[in-house]
């Protein structure tokens, strides 16, 4: 099968929806499909690379908005798979149009909590909405620059045009599968979430926390990911000064901060933890299995995320997770639960200091982390992802023969 996948995430950025790309496309390809990957990449080099969408860096971010244009695609492919809806996303979307084609898309972000956070994200929906040539009046694109149920209701309208578009939206868990429900109209619903494999490092346990400054007998937090405000940095720094009056000797190691450190160790020190964490800039996919064997509990402060990938890598590692979302607590695969609290910095310190502290309680959850990261394999998540595309094209032949009929029908009317 030839899959075509559009992502405005560039490659190698560290976020959930490129390491899921990366990893869908590897699994795709090594199963023999032809797989065509549509991400930003330099200005200047976009147009020599096969798949490669011209792009331009915003400042301050580590985001590239692509410049697409995919009118000479060769060969068309069978399947147009949409993961992000910016300019390469939108790109997509008319693609398959234009084509008439099937659209499968994975809703990766849940853009209507990140509209609180990032104006980009209005400047993107009005963006999409002008390509996709909505028809929206001045007073619609105006709704988006306010905040509350008027933005919400705008967002959502564009959803629906995305939804539309769409032969079957994959949700990456049941958490983001129950959320599509705000839509009018959706097409079929498969949840799916993504297997990663993480490369083994020879980097050790013991030599990785002599670089960190952590002494060996030391409990250790380790957070995965972005510090920027929709991950929750301040209720990760709270919980973990609750859990240092508990535990004075323990660490909170934060791999993956790039923005927003100032203000991390600012709010650090105000709450007097700054002598006990260390933060990690981001690094390479393939050490953080080091990271995650060197701690001894993985924090998931975040409420935000559709899918949460650091909580599956974690426990493929036989780390234990303690997450502050109870809507992410169901594992893939339809495992046991993971160990949730309610979001408050009580509630989710006294979560890592009970881990932390009673051994059969660790070991418990490690071993039910592992078993659940064992029973869904990449064989797994790679079966269910070909049928929800063998789906999609039956589903888009299907509603291409109806309105051939309705057609038909009409003119002999």
């Amino acid at each position: 099968m030839r899959i075509a996948h559009f992502c405005d995430s560039h490659p190698g950025r560290s976020d959930g929806v490129a390491t899921s790309v990366a990893a869908t496309v590897s699994l795709l390809r090594a199963a023999g499909h032809d797989v065509q990957v549509y991400q930003p990449a330099p200005l200047l080099r976009g147009r020599d690379e096969p798949c490669g969408v011209r792009s331009l860096p915003v400042p301050m971010r580590n985001i590239r908005v692509g410049v697409p244009h995919f009118s000479g695609m060769r060969p068309v492919p069978h399947i147009v798979h949409v993961h992000t809806p910016g300019p390469v996303g939108i790109g997509g979307l008319r693609y398959a149009r234009a084509h008439d084609l099937p659209v499968v898309m994975t809703w990766h972000t849940d853009l209507l909590a990140y509209s609180a956070h990032f104006m980009e994200i209005q400047f993107g929906a009005a963006h999409a909405a002008q390509r996709l040539a909505l028809g929206w009046t001045v007073r619609d694109y105006l709704r988006l620059a306010r905040s509350g149920a008027e933005r919400r209701a705008q967002l959502l309208r564009l959803g629906q045009e995305f939804m539309d578009r769409t032969s079957v939206v994959i949700a990456p868990s049941a958490k983001t599968a129950a959320g599509l429900a705000e839509f009018e109209r959706l097409p079929p619903v498969w949840t799916v979430p993504t297997s990663i494999q993480l490369d083994e490092c020879p980097l050790g346990r013991a030599e990785l926390r002599r670089s960190l400054r952590i002494p060996e007998t030391a409990p250790v937090v380790l957070a995965v990911g972005r510090a920027t405000k929709e991950k929750d940095p301040a209720l990760l720094l709270a919980s973990f000064a609750r859990l240092l009056r508990q535990l004075p000797n323990a660490r909170l190691v934060m791999v993956g901060v790039k923005q927003n450190r100032i203000n991390v160790l600012r709010v650090a020190r105000q709450m007097g933890v700054a002598h006990a964490l260390r933060l990690v800039r981001p690094v390479p996919h393939n050490r953080m299995a080091a990271y995650y064997r060197m701690a001894d509990v993985l924090a998931f402060a975040s409420t935000t995320d559709t899918q949460g990938l650091v909580m599956i890598e974690a426990e493929a590692a036989g780390l234990p997770v303690v997450l502050a979302d109870a809507a992410l607590a169901e594992r893939p695969g339809g495992a046991s639960g993971r160990l949730a609290t309610a979001p408050d910095a009580d509630s989710f310190g006294a979560g890592l200091g009970r881990v932390l502290t009673d051994p059969a309680l660790h070991r418990e959850v490690a071993e039910a982390g592992r078993a659940a990261a064992d029973a869904y394999s990449a064989e797994h998540y790679l079966g269910h992802l070909m049928a929800a595309y063998q789906f999609a094209e039956r589903a888009h032949g299907a509603a291409r023969a109806s309105v051939g009929a309705a057609r038909a029908a009409r003119t002999a009317g």
